[in-house]
């Protein structure tokens, strides 16, 4: 029986092979196939690209209705902003920071069809041009971010219709604050009402001290200002704060301040203390909305006594 099967099976190959196209004429039209389509994934990320290069272009020029011709109007990102608040807010950037520089550097492409997701690492440097009340020097920011952009095609030219920041860490400098090495830690992805621990690290000279504070922001507009009180370091010039996330399922930042001393002798017996450098850190923290539509069919099942 097994024979019986086997001829026809092999007759119907010979067959299909008699009547098939010369092994040639199917290679060619194969490859010619993959390198169109290969050509195709090259200029669309080519055209993918450009959106970031303008980008860049638009936002270090402060060319805000060129920007906003890359992004479509339904845009939102992943604290909520619409559009309209999310240019507001980069208007405000740099009103307050005039020589403010972006870069990006795309990370990752990947294409579905008329769909993009892109991954970047983008960073921000400006100075300030307006001198502290607390101490009488300019300051540096500087800023760095790793997201996800997604994009789609509309007519023959991509957009940007929504935006996901992974992480994101900002720090303001003022005075002797820009040489010290400091950096504020918080987990990156927390669950809505969980709690988590947020520590500030600084390396200081021997002739230096420092008071700081640690508080949390939600990411909202208008933003809220931080409210704790400064505290003086540990020995190891550590301050540790525990915070819960919101469940509110709204992103949040953590914010340090940080006020640095020096001592000189002022005589035999006397020392002048003055501030010589003050400091603001921000970190990201992106909050798990509370699903609370998930059961188990367990849960679900009859109780039974």
């Amino acid at each position: 029986m097994k024979k019986i099967f086997i001829l026809p099976l092999i007759l119907t190959l010979a067959l299909a092979n008699a009547f098939a196209q010369p092994a040639n004429a199917g290679f060619v039209r194969n490859f010619k196939t993959k390198i169109s389509y290969n050509r195709e994934i090259k200029n669309t990320t080519k055209d993918i690209k450009d959106v970031f290069t303008k980008q860049d272009e638009f936002t270090n020029n402060h060319e805000l209705e060129k920007l906003s011709s890359l992004y479509s109007d339904k845009f939102v990102n992943s604290d909520g902003f619409d559009k309209k608040i999310y240019f507001k807010l980069i208007e405000d950037t740099w009103e307050t920071y005039p020589d403010i520089t972006y870069t990006t550097e795309i990370r990752d492409i990947r294409i579905n069809g008329n769909f993009a997701v892109v991954q970047t690492y983008e960073t921000a440097y400006a100075t300030t041009h307006e001198v502290s009340d607390t101490i009488d020097a300019y300051g540096e920011l500087n800023s760095i971010a790793n997201s996800m952009y997604y994009l789609q095609k509309a007519g023959s030219h991509w957009i940007i219709f929504a935006e996901q920041v992974l992480d994101e860490k900002s720090q303001l400098r003022y005075g002797d604050a820009r040489f010290v090495k400091m950096d504020l830690n918080a987990p990156k992805i927390v669950n809505a009402g969980d709690e988590y621990s947020a520590s500030l690290n600084i390396q200081l000279d021997d002739d230096e001290t420092a008071v700081a504070s640690i508080d949390t922001q939600e990411i909202i507009h208008p933003i809220g200002k931080p409210d704790d009180a400064f505290r003086n370091l540990s020995n190891q010039n550590q301050l540790e704060r525990i915070f819960k996330a919101n469940s509110k399922n709204i992103n949040e930042y953590v914010t340090a301040s940080i006020g640095i001393a020096k001592a000189e002798p002022y005589d035999e017996k006397y020392s002048k203390v003055y501030v010589s450098g003050i400091a603001f850190l921000m970190t990201r923290i992106n909050v798990i909305p509370a699903n609370k539509f998930i059961t188990l069919e367990e849960d679900n099942a009859p109780k039974t006594k």
